[in-house]
Formats: structure tokens, sequence, C-alpha cells
């Protein structure tokens, strides 16, 4: 069996958007997972299914990957993403998409769209203003069109981890009853996709779980972990008996039909 190689006194990083770091980290993650290949084909299911396809709407559409391929499917693109590194990347990835540079909050987007794609965004933003960020967002989506936000699976392996060491779970659940609640004229449906990293290397394996873990604001914890710590963590949980590491990363996706009028 592998053994842990990080030094034991050092903290669990906090991996900054706009770091080397955390694109280190992001791309070994997407290097290992099958989770691109896997929701792109639901992506893609989902926009073909749609009444129109003028306008695609990505909010915190980080380095383009999942814009460019969702944006074939639209006449234009229009792409919030307030981190410059990830401007960088998102411009070379959809070059003709209009990216609006603002944060989430301040965003301005000039047209409803028919799919509006929130993934992976609300991590950042403090729960208690989930419901008006999100139904801001439902404004921004066109009579007809679809919403959809993505986030971890609050019983999935890797929100364990990080519940275990943060003490920080995610849920939709309780924002989909609330949506419901105030929007009842729209369809409302909650899917779950299984997903997984993979690696053969403890390092990358422990690199990509302080990945997973910096869900968590980090910066604001007491105590950081050690990197020994979760190490260790990633050895008992996520080590196979044929070699190598596997983290499940379940996915929760909701999707908000809008109605027609």
């Amino acid at each position: 069996m592998e053994q842990p190689t990080t030094a034991d006194a050092d903290p669990v990083r906090v991996l900054e958007t706009s770091g080397t770091d955390y694109r280190r980290a992001f791309d070994l993650f997407l290097a290992g997972t099958d989770e691109k290949p896997r929701t792109h084909a639901r992506l893609s299911e989902i926009a073909t299914s749609l009444p129109h396809r003028r306008v695609l709407l990505d909010l915190g559409a980080g380095d383009g990957r999942t814009t460019a391929y969702l944006a074939r499917h639209f006449e234009r693109t229009i792409a919030v993403e307030p981190s410059a590194a990830m401007r960088e990347k998102l411009a070379a990835a959809c070059p003709d998409a209009l990216v609006i540079p603002q944060p989430l909050d301040r965003a301005a987007p000039p047209e409803p769209a028919d799919l509006v794609h929130l993934s992976h965004v609300l991590y950042y933003v403090p729960q208690p203003d989930w419901l008006p960020t999100v139904a801001r967002a439902l404004g921004w989506t066109a009579p007809g069109g679809a919403m959809l936000i993505v986030l971890q699976n609050p019983d999935s392996p890797c929100m364990r981890m990080a519940a275990h060491f943060t003490g920080v779970r995610y849920d939709l659940r309780p924002l989909l009853d609330r949506l419901r609640a105030q929007h009842p004229a729209h369809d409302y449906a909650l899917e779950t996709l299984a997903l997984h990293y993979r690696t053969p290397h403890l390092a990358e394996a422990v690199d990509v779980a302080e990945f997973m873990v910096n869900v968590a604001d980090l910066a604001t914890l007491a105590a950081r972990p050690t990197r020994a710590a979760l190490a260790a963590y990633v050895q008992q949980h996520f080590a196979r008996p044929d070699g190598g590491y596997a983290i499940g990363h379940t996915q929760d996706m909701l999707i908000v039909r809008r109605a027609e009028v």
C-alpha cells in the first residue's frame, strides 16, 4: 500500500481560484475525472430539448470548457466570470462569447437566455443568499427556457470528506422546496449523476482531495486540518484493492423549466 508522503505539519492550503495552485489542482481533477463526458452528454440532451436555443447564459463559466460545449447548441453565448485568470482561458475557449467580468450579484446580462447554467457556483455564495441568487438567475431565464444548477450531492464521498474536515455540507433539496413554493408555475426536477475521480498516485489524490475540501471557506476555520490527516483519510477511504485511488463525487443537477408565460 502506498504511504502518505506529505509533511505532517503542513495545513491544507486555501486555494484561491485565481492562483496557480488552484489551477494545477483543477487540471489534475479534470485529467482524472469522468465528469465532463458524462455531464456533457446530459447537458446536450437538455439543450436540444428546449423549444428555443437562441441564448446561452453561463454563470461562473470558469475556463470555458463546458461553456464551449454548450455554446454549439445556441446562436449566442453570454458568460459571467469574475476571475481574470479564468477569463483568459474562457476567451480562448469561447472567442465569440460576450464575457461579463462582474461577480454574479452585480452582473447584468443584456438579454434573457433559453438556458441558464449555474454549475458549482453556490459553494462561493453564503447559503442564506442562495434563494435570492437563484431567483435572480431565474429572472434571466426566458419563458420556456431552463435553468440548471449543479452542486455536489450531500451524501457523495467527496462531500462526506469535506464535512469530516470542515463541517460544511451542501444540499440543493431545501433550495428546491423554497423555489417551488415561491414559483409554483415552473417545472422542477432533481437528478443525480454518479461520477468518479481516479488516479494511480497518492500524491495526486491528496492534491485533488485538497481541491475538493476547498468547497468550504477554509480561511474561516479556527484550525485547518493537516495535509497528513487528509492523506490518511484518502488512504483509508479511497484506496482501491487493485491499486490506485478513486474518489466519488456524485453531483446533483436541479433543472427548472420556466413556464411559457
